[in-house]
C-alpha cells in the first residue's frame, strides 16, 4: 500500500497543492514553521479521519477561509487504485468519503489504511499521564481489531452511564443497588475483554519494541513496558462491588481498564525519572518501529511511516542507520520531514533508494530534482 497523490485545499497554512509521491522514500524539507509537519498531518488524517496535532477539526482550516479539503489516491493490492476524501466546512459536519461514498461511522475507517507517526510530540507517552498511554496501545490495536474498538467505544458509553448514576444518587441522597448492577455487568462484560486483549498485545509487542531499541542503541541498555493494571489479581466485576462505597463517597467510577497504565524502564528503572532525553527519544522511536512492524505482520501488508523531525538529537551515524533501514524490503513508503537539506542529501549519496524531496516555503511544497533519482 501506498499514496501516490496527495491535493489539499486550505489545509492548516497550505493554500493549495497538489503532490505525487515516490513509493519509498518522500522528504519534506525546510525552516522550522514553514509547514512541514501541516502535510504529514494531512497524510495521517486519511488514515485516522483526524490531526495528529489538534482534535478540533475546523481549527485546521486556513485562517480567512470556510473549509479544508484532503484528497488521497491510493494503491493496494497491485495495480488498484482507491481515493480517500477528508472535507471539513465551518459550522458543519465533517465528511470522509472512501472512493465518493461517505462513511455513516468514522470508526468503520480506522485500520483501512495503516500508518504509524514517528515525532517529537511522541515524547509525552514518557513525560504525560495514564490516558496518553492508553490512548497510544487502544489506537495500535484498533488498526487490527474493529471488535476491540467497538468494545472500548462501548466501555467508555457504559461507564459515562455509571459516573452519572452515582452523581444522581449522590444528588439525591437516594441508592438504588440493582440500577448499579446493570452498568456494573455490562462494564465487567467489556473491560475483561479490552484487558485480556492489551494483556496479549504487550505480551506479542514487548520483544519487538526491546529488538528495536538494541538497534538503535547498540544492545547497550536493557528496556522494558510494564503494562499496570487492577484486573491483574481481580476481575473486574469483583473490583467494581469492593469499591462500591468509595464511588459512592466521590461520585465516579474508580477501577477498571480506565485507569490502567504502562511504566517505561531502562536498567530496571522509571524511563521518566532517570532516562535522559537521548535515551527516551531512542526509546520512543524504537516504540513506534515496534509498532510498525506488529501492524504489518497482523496486517499482511505495509503501513506508511511519517518521520517528523526525528532527526534532531541524533548524530549522522544513528540517521543513516534509521534512513538504512527503513529502505529495506520489510519497510514500504516512508515520509520524512527535516531542516536540513545538506544532511538528507548527503544520507541519499550512500543509501540508493528512490526517493523524492519537496521544499516547503510557507506552506507551498515544490519537488526538487536530485542527482541520485
Amino acid at each position: 500500500m501506498y499514496l501516490k497523490k496527495l491535493a489539499l485545499s486550505n489545509f492548516k497554512n497550505c493554500s493549495e497543492a497538489i503532490l505525487e509521491f515516490s513509493e519509498k522514500i518522500n522528504c519534506f524539507i525546510g525552516d522550522n514553521g514553514v509547514g512541514k509537519t501541516n502535510l504529514l498531518d494531512a497524510i495521517y488524517y486519511l488514515s485516522f479521519c483526524k490531526s495528529y496535532f489538534n482534535a478540533i477539526d475546523s481549527q485546521n482550516i486556513k485562517h480567512q477561509e470556510d473549509f479544508f479539503a484532503i484528497h488521497g489516491k491510493y494503491f493496494k493490492n497491485g495495480d488498484r487504485s482507491e481515493k480517500l476524501s477528508c472535507i471539513q466546512k465551518i459550522n458543519h459536519k465533517k465528511q470522509f468519503k472512501l472512493n465518493s461514498k461517505e462513511y455513516s461511522r468514522l470508526a468503520d475507517h480506522i485500520g483501512l489504511y495503516p500508518l504509524v507517526m514517528i515525532s517529537p510530540y511522541d515524547r509525552d507517552l514518557i513525560n504525560e499521564g495514564s490516558e496518553v498511554r492508553r490512548k497510544y496501545i487502544d489506537g495500535v490495536i484498533a488498526q487490527f481489531d474493529r471488535l476491540y474498538l467497538d468494545d472500548l467505544l462501548n466501555y467508555n458509553k457504559v461507564l459515562s452511564h455509571r459516573n452519572a448514576l452515582l452523581k444522581y444518587f449522590a444528588e439525591k441522597n437516594y441508592f438504588n443497588a440493582e440500577s448499579i448492577e446493570i452498568w456494573d455487568k455490562k462494564l465487567s462484560e467489556l473491560g475483561q475483554r479490552i484487558y485480556t486483549k492489551r494483556s496479549s498485545f504487550l505480551k506479542d509487542f514487548t520483544p519487538i519494541f526491546q529488538h528495536y531499541f538494541e538497534f538503535i542503541t547498540g544492545g547497550k541498555e536493557e528496556v522494558s513496558i510494564q503494562y499496570v493494571s487492577q484486573l491483574h489479581d481481580r476481575n473486574l466485576e469483583e473490583l467494581l462491588v469492593a469499591a462500591l462505597d468509595r464511588d459512592r463517597a466521590v461520585r465516579y467510577t474508580t477501577v477498571g481498564i480506565h485507569k490502567d497504565d504502562l511504566i517505561f524502564k531502562i536498567r530496571k528503572y522509571s524511563l521518566k525519572k532517570f532516562g535522559s532525553q537521548g535515551q527516551q527519544k531512542s526509546f520512543v522511536i524504537a516504540v513506534k518501529l515496534a509498532q510498525f512492524d506488529y501492524t504489518r505482520t497482523l496486517k499482511g501488508f505495509k503501513p506508511i511511516l511519517l518521520f517528523d523531525d526525528i532527526f534532531d538529537k541524533l548524530d549522522d551515524n544513528r540517521v543513516r542507520q534509521l534512513i538504512a533501514l527503513v529502505s529495506k524490503n520489510s519497510f514500504g513508503q516512508v515520509f520524512i520531514t527535516d531542516t536540513q537539506r545538506y544532511r538528507i542529501e548527503k544520507i541519499f549519496e550512500t543509501v540508493q533508494i528512490d526517493h523524492k524531496i519537496f521544499k516547503v516555503v510557507d506552506g507551498y511544497p515544490e519537488e526538487i530534482p536530485n542527482s541520485t533519482g
